[in-house]
């Protein structure tokens, strides 16, 4: 049989068409994988060399694939998720003695309150898997869910385009200023958060957020914008806004701020997420089990 390694892409050569899928610029996609944009250009070079055919629209404005390109991507994500299986099968013919899984988070409410009850019970059944957690904005943990950068991620539901499992109704919360106007209430409207500057939050909760406010018809003061939840709460026990902020991602105590209901209540739904139940490594399937049977403990304690 004829060798087809002269004529076979190498899997980096491969990863940066992954990078070049989901970059803004060929250079920034080879900055992701740790390289210099000569090698960045010399190995996409290579690939369209090595395939016989364009994979980049050089005419358009930013990374837009050809043709070819869009058809041969989705062939390159079965190529890593396959390679991903390989290795962990291999691990798993140990009885899940060793091998690594790679999970999303998309920011506090899961990665302070969720995922470390999670991770506890699958260690101690299962400590020689080495669990690496990655956490980014909920959108760009669907994003690795797709390019297979990962297996299972904790996500915001509904996400219809993958299989999920529901972890938790995440309740959204008013945070005040200790002594503010606002702080005898029990609980406190959107109306009246509207009449006082707003500190609002860049992260998964925002659009949920924005929503409220345009279902009621109004318009929040937004004085602040941050992403840092310690940053949000140090702001508003300082006087500088009040804020909405999910449940789940907040301490038990902050110096300086209370927490109040906020009327009408609102909650969003976080679960977990991957592309198919039923193809997980053995790994990751161990711990979307493990996820359920302690939903259903839950579920039975509470009653």
């Amino acid at each position: 049989m004829k060798s087809l390694t002269s004529k076979t892409p190498t899997l980096h050569q491969l990863e940066l068409l992954l990078a070049l899928a989901s970059s803004d610029g060929i250079a920034g996609a080879g900055a992701r994988l740790g390289m210099t944009p000569s090698a960045t250009s010399h190995a996409l070079k290579a690939l369209e060399s090595t395939l016989g055919t364009s994979l980049i629209d050089r005419n358009a404005t930013g990374v837009a694939l050809t043709y070819a390109g869009e058809q041969i991507l989705p062939h390159v994500r079965d190529v890593f998720a396959a390679l991903q299986l390989v290795q962990t099968t291999a691990a798993a013919s140990a009885g899940l003695k060793t091998g690594k899984l790679r999970l999303g988070s998309f920011g506090a409410s899961s990665s302070l309150k969720l995922l470390p009850p999670l991770l506890e019970s699958f260690r101690q059944r299962y400590p020689g898997i080495e669990v690496f957690v990655s956490e980014k904005p909920d959108s760009e943990v669907e994003q690795d869910l797709i390019e297979r950068r990962i297996e299972i991620g904790v996500v915001t539901l509904p996400k219809p385009q993958f299989d999920t499992h529901l972890l938790a109704i995440d309740e959204m919360v008013v945070v005040l200023p200790e002594n503010h106007e606002l702080a005898s209430a029990s609980a406190v409207s959107l109306s009246q958060i509207a009449a006082h500057p707003l500190v609002l939050t860049h992260a998964g909760s925002q659009g949920l957020i924005a929503r409220l406010f345009e279902r009621s018809s109004l318009r929040p003061n937004v004085a602040h914008e941050m992403s840092q939840l310690l940053s949000i709460l140090e702001f508003v026990a300082r006087g500088n806004g009040i804020s909405i902020l999910a449940s789940l991602a907040l301490p038990a105590h902050y110096p300086g701020v209370i927490y109040r209901a906020l009327s009408p209540r609102a909650s969003r739904r976080v679960g977990l997420a991957c592309l198919n139940e039923d193809r997980l490594s053995p790994a990751a399937l161990a711990l979307w089990s493990q996820a359920k049977k302690m939903g259903k403990q839950r579920t039975i304690d509470s009653v």
